[in-house]
């Protein structure tokens, strides 16, 4: 037998295929990070369309992870925001071809997709090739549970409905989640456009046809949910969290961002960022950027956008920055809070940290992260309570929150983040349940390689 039939056998070629979007490529490119580390038997490769293998190229990766690309046959990310729907009717007709394409030129053929559940096509892929698929959910295990039972809605007449009489209805009849309000759920906060919901409760529902479902969730966080999505689903459901860069953190040399935070003190900074797509407009934050001044708290401020305008008018408590490594800075001892717009990233990062949260969601899942950060987990408060929040507000409850002597519900609720830190940690420890969970993963991967 030669040498390179040899490989083919031994090598469990994985070929993975996140959604085109930042928030989805990052968190897939840290469990394929982790898959990689654990097992000298796994080779990736990690497909995204040319434009954004400019953006990621050069950023450092395993050496069992290689990068390939297909075509851009979607719209720029530079312009997505402007067109989402022709966007995702893009990613929904366009990439399937070029990626079945691109698995027939490979080399060593592939063993196992791994593909984002926004790619629904990816089961087809595997189906008709006899590769089996991983479905990764990039979000909540909660929202996947909402999407999941989006039937109950209608069946129970919340499905259309006027959210200007019923926004604060509660719903307790999904499976796993905890009663929540109509305008907390995907689908009625007006984020998702009817056509895009139908799109995604298919894709939700083609998850289903996976040989398994990967959460880059943590069992701890959401137990009840991961339960009952495992009592109903036949295929195989592995919680693979946090899937954030955590494995990074000591690489990196500190750059302005951190050495400032350096020389502020502890616990007396408050991140804030509202996420590296959606932003909030320009009259809102001003309105932030003026509350933070005026709560005379000291800030790290994200704005990817008008960031000159914004330094100079942030006084000298306040640092303005277009980009940061997030981890490193919610994980730096100078940091006391975290203002968030709740993407699921971001919100996976600021419970390893142990940071307590102000949310400030924008769209589509955040609306429902932030009811578990403020309501489930009671780590958190809300910033955003109507459509415009004004600089009194947000002066009041960001002094609140970063008064280190203020009254016991903030103890509370630092103590909390820091329990849920605990779990976070002991999840990815040896026998915890994300690192158990993933070399189960791998263990069924490489038998069925084997045969």
């Amino acid at each position: 037998m030669s040498s390179t039939s040899s490989a083919k056998r031994t090598v469990c070629h994985i070929v993975a295929m996140p959604y085109p979007g930042r928030g989805h490529i990052n968190p897939l490119m840290n469990l394929c990070n982790e898959l990689a580390s654990k097992s000298d038997n796994i080779l990736i490769t990690f497909v995204v369309t040319e434009e954004w293998l400019s953006f990621i190229g050069s950023e450092r990766k395993a050496g069992k992870i290689r990068f390939r690309c297909i075509p851009n046959v979607v719209p720029s990310e530079l312009v997505r925001a402007s067109d989402m729907i022709g966007f995702l009717e893009a990613v929904w007709t366009k990439m399937e071809a070029p990626f079945e394409q691109l698995l027939v030129e490979l080399e060593l053929p592939p063993t196992l997709i791994i593909a984002d559940t926004h790619l629904f096509w990816a089961v087809s892929v595997g189906n008709r090739r006899n590769i089996p698929v991983a479905s990764f959910w990039p979000m909540s295990t909660t929202m996947f549970s909402v999407f999941h039972h989006f039937h109950l809605f209608q069946e129970k007449g919340h499905f259309p409905v006027d959210l200007l009489d019923n926004e604060n209805e509660l719903v307790d009849y999904i499976p796993g989640v905890s009663s929540t309000r109509l305008l907390d759920l995907p689908g009625f906060n007006g984020g998702i456009y009817p056509l895009i919901l139908k799109r995604i409760l298919g894709c939700v529902s083609w998850a289903g046809k996976a040989n398994y479902l990967l959460l880059p969730s943590i069992y701890a966080l959401e137990s009840q949910t991961i339960d009952a999505l495992k009592a109903e689903l036949s295929l195989s459901i592995y919680t693979v969290g946090p899937s954030i860069p955590y494995l990074d953190l000591s690489h990196g040399d500190k750059d302005d961002c951190l050495q400032w935070l350096d020389r502020q003190p502890s616990n007396s900074v408050l991140y804030v960022s509202m996420g590296s797509f959606l932003s909030v407009s320009n009259v809102q934050m001003e309105e932030i950027t003026a509350g933070l001044q005026d709560s005379g708290v000291r800030f790290l401020l994200v704005a990817r956008e008008g960031s000159w305008k914004l330094k100079h008018g942030c006084g000298g408590e306040g640092l303005v920055v277009p980009w940061c490594d997030q981890l490193r800075v919610l994980c730096h001892p100078s940091i006391g809070g975290f203002w968030s717009h709740c993407g699921w990233n971001s919100v996976k990062e600021g419970i390893f940290a142990g940071t307590p949260f102000l949310t400030f969601p924008l769209f589509a899942d955040q609306n429902l992260n932030s009811k578990l950060i403020v309501e489930d987990w009671k780590i958190g408060w809300r910033t955003k309570k109507h459509q415009f929040t004004t600089r009194g507000e947000i002066s009041s409850l960001v002094k609140k929150l970063m008064d280190l002597e203020s009254d016991d519900e903030v103890k509370q609720m630092r103590g909390r983040a820091k329990k849920l830190q605990k779990e976070c940690l002991q999840a990815i420890e040896r026998h915890g349940s994300s690192e158990s969970n993933i070399n189960s993963f791998i263990h069924s991967i490489l038998q069925f390689n084997d045969h």
